[in-house]
């Protein structure tokens, strides 16, 4: 259930690290698979909002419960630090653990987004919970934000736009942005 926006804001306002999932989050979950290849869809509109938050220095993290080259090399273009990027496991709340010891942050500093059973637990223990358009029910009723966009064609940069408008750092991040260009 979505609360007032007030509410959902004031809880933006503690996040001091963005975690996300990847299919069905930053893929609209489809595999393309071939002999010894794997190539997966990414959006480029989620690609900026990961450049937006290295470029004010906040924290974001990768957690998938499948490994794919196709995502090392993904994050690895985005210039997300290996050791923020687990995969393999489908337990993902073991890495949302680790990154809760690695940054000293509570459960109230953390955003997540995902879509499926395997997230569940990670959107039950995070601060500000939020799943894409195409999650399933059970992960919709139990997100704090159901975003507009389905995954793979925006939803982690709309969760990430709301979150910098709600710290008041959109306009500092657009504007480090434009002076790459």
């Amino acid at each position: 259930m979505t609360p007032p926006d007030t509410e959902l804001r004031l809880k933006m306002r503690d996040v001091k690290l963005i975690a996300t999932d990847v299919d069905g989050v930053l893929t609209d979950g489809s595999f393309y698979i071939g002999r010894g290849l794997e190539m997966k869809r990414f959006h480029s509109n989620d690609g900026l909002a990961f450049v937006l938050l290295r470029l004010i220095d906040f924290p974001v993290a990768v957690i998938s419960g499948r490994y794919s080259e196709a995502t090392l090399a993904r994050t690895r273009a985005l210039q997300i630090p290996d050791e923020l990027v687990f995969q393999t496991k489908y337990a993902k709340i073991e890495a949302y653990e680790a990154l809760k010891s690695h940054f000293h942050l509570e459960d109230r500093h953390i955003a997540y987004i995902g879509d499926d059973y395997i997230d569940e637990p990670v959107l039950k223990r995070c601060g500000t919970a939020f799943a894409p358009a195409n999650a399933i029910a059970e992960i919709k009723s139990v997100a704090d934000y159901v975003t507009e966009t389905p995954g793979g064609h925006g939803a982690f940069r709309e969760m990430v736009d709301r979150i910098l408008h709600a710290q008041d750092r959109m306009q500092t991040a657009l504007q480090k942005l434009q002076g790459l260009y």
